[in-house]
């Protein structure tokens, strides 16, 4: 019984490092079983990412100009993701810039803000100084902060990523079905290449 045991135990560490290698050698990972999108009629990107995350900051030039060239059959969504109650704070001013359509003005201030200038931006006094110092009105975004609208993406958002089998970031998932990252692809250069490789895919498909 001991060596029945054994050898199936064998048999799924060695499944589970030929997946591993697979994965590493085209640079995605295929979801099993595949997510659904928002818009089928779209290509969708996710990004995973977090404020606090060097990685994420590093490949943010990188994304941001990939982004600016996007074919019209892409939709490019941001998630913040939620690991720890540090996480939650820094999505939940995310999603207030998302509700107040400030995210442009915001975001890579806010990198900045807690990656270089090491800012304490937790609280929603904190956040509130710093929305203010871009132009929102302290009354909009408290209401913002507040609302039920961004309640209901923080509850989304802490089961998001494991949906998804997200344990880290920066993570891109594309289109429902891959998903790719920084060990996986190689670089955060390469990820951009499978990006670009799996919408060509996916397009063609459609």
């Amino acid at each position: 019984m001991l060596k029945k045991i054994t050898q199936t135990s064998l048999l799924i560490l060695l499944f589970s490092f030929s997946a591993l290698l697979k994965a590493e050698s085209v640079g995605y990972e295929t979801l099993s079983p595949a997510q659904p999108t928002h818009n089928p009629d779209k290509i969708e990107i996710i990004e995973f990412f977090w404020y606090g995350c060097p990685h994420c900051y590093s490949f943010e030039p990188l994304l941001e100009k990939w982004v600016k060239s996007l074919p019209k059959n892409v939709e490019f969504i941001r998630q913040p993701a939620v690991f720890s109650d540090l996480w939650g704070k820094h999505a939940k001013a995310y999603f207030t810039a998302e509700a107040l359509g400030v995210v442009d003005k915001v975001h890579g201030d806010f990198f900045d803000a807690i990656q270089n200038k090491k800012q304490n931006l937790e609280t929603e006094d904190q956040l509130a100084k710093f929305f203010v110092a871009h132009g929102v009105n302290e009354a909009e975004f408290h209401d913002a902060y507040n609302s039920f609208l961004v309640d209901a993406k923080m509850r989304q958002a802490a089961a998001t990523a494991s949906r998804y089998g997200v344990t880290g970031v920066p993570a891109i998932i594309i289109n429902g079905k891959y998903k790719t990252n920084g060990p996986t692809a190689g670089s955060h250069e390469k990820m951009i290449e499978v990006m670009n490789q799996l919408i060509q895919q996916e397009s063609k498909a459609k």
